[in-house]
């Protein structure tokens, strides 16, 4: 019974929190990345290539700064049309869901975890991207709806007051 209610308290700290279980990429791991593709060039191995080039978008995409979550998007994008195999592609349009739940495109988003949940649907990581994504749209909607009602009812009080000083 203790679980449960720490369980509660915990989900209602983070509804208003805002916090999820996607773990965050620090500035110094996007800059090694980076180094990792340049050596990688150097070398010219293809495989070894995609592979940095695959860590350096994971660093991009679970960075806290928006424009090297765009940059990640945008490398991303680019190399989903010469995805290889199921697995690689899957890796792809997780990381791209992933950026586009950083970007705050949550519509984007959900898009993209359900094309990956259809390659494979057993997969835990998109499954909890799944409910992080919809619990998220859920807040936004609960959120939406508070300021709209707020706004509604000081507007009626408004106008009540108005009509009270006219008589």
């Amino acid at each position: 019974m203790e679980a449960k209610i720490g369980k509660f308290f915990d989900s209602f700290s983070n509804f208003f929190t805002g916090a999820d279980q996607i773990p965050w990429c620090d500035r110094d791991v996007v800059v090694g990345c980076e180094r990792e593709v340049d050596e990688a060039e150097k070398i010219s191995h293809d495989e070894l290539r995609s592979e940095c080039i695959m860590r350096l978008s994971w660093a991009l995409v679970h960075s806290r700064q928006p424009q090297d979550v765009q940059r990640g998007i945008a490398m991303l994008e680019a190399s989903l049309s010469g995805a290889k195999s199921p697995l690689q592609r899957r890796e792809q349009l997780y990381l791209l869901a992933v950026g586009y739940y950083r970007s705050g495109d949550y519509s984007r988003s959900r898009e993209l975890v359900g094309q990956c949940l259809m390659i494979a649907p057993d997969w835990r990581q998109a499954q909890t991207l799944k409910k992080t994504i919809e619990d998220r749209i859920t807040k936004d909607g609960i959120i939406g709806i508070g300021i709209a009602t707020t706004a509604v009812a000081l507007l009626a009080g408004g106008l009540a007051a108005a009509f009270a000083r006219k008589k």
